[in-house]
């Protein structure tokens, strides 16, 4: 059932994300996620599903923050790079605070970045689903974004404006 439940997972494309966070002064953490999405837009809600042994989420609990970073198109080396859990991997982006939890925005692989904190968490087999409102967001670029489907990347160029109504 694991195999037939991962093959379904990965025939449906969605977009990638890196949450990070820093909890005090130890180094930060990050993991690349596609298990995110939104939850309200009144307050600002999402949630995103971390394992439950992921040195992530205890960064993501301990801080009470987190940053979602949306991966841009062209930004597959970094997600490979977060999904590889390289002890190294903050040293080789360019990353910065985020103004409200301090959490890592990586400002050249996300196209926009959500700064959250930490709503609630529920345990749910072996991840845990963490709720975050988003505190601010910061856009760093437009165009594109990563997706993965298939077990490959891709890319969805914007090809008209966004409107919000």
């Amino acid at each position: 059932m694991d195999a037939d439940f991962r093959d379904m997972m990965a025939s449906f494309p969605t977009g990638v994300s890196v949450i990070t966070a820093q909890h005090g002064g130890a180094a930060p953490w990050g993991m690349t996620c596609s298990a995110l999405c939104s939850l309200s837009v009144n307050p600002s809600t999402l949630l995103v599903c971390l394992r439950t042994e992921s040195p992530t989420l205890r960064a993501v609990l301990g801080s009470g923050g987190f940053a979602v970073n949306l991966l841009h198109g062209e930004a597959e080396g970094v997600a490979s790079l977060f999904a590889s859990g390289a002890p190294d991997r903050f040293e080789r982006v360019l990353w910065r605070p985020t103004g409200h939890t301090r959490s890592p925005a990586l400002v050249e692989a996300a196209h926009v970045v959500g700064d959250c904190t930490v709503e609630r968490s529920y345990p749910a087999g072996d991840h845990v689903i963490v709720v975050g409102v988003v505190r601010a967001i910061e856009q760093f670029r437009a165009g594109s974004a990563l997706l993965y489907g298939f077990r490959q990347y891709g890319q969805w160029a914007q090809t008209a404006p966004a409107t919000t109504g």
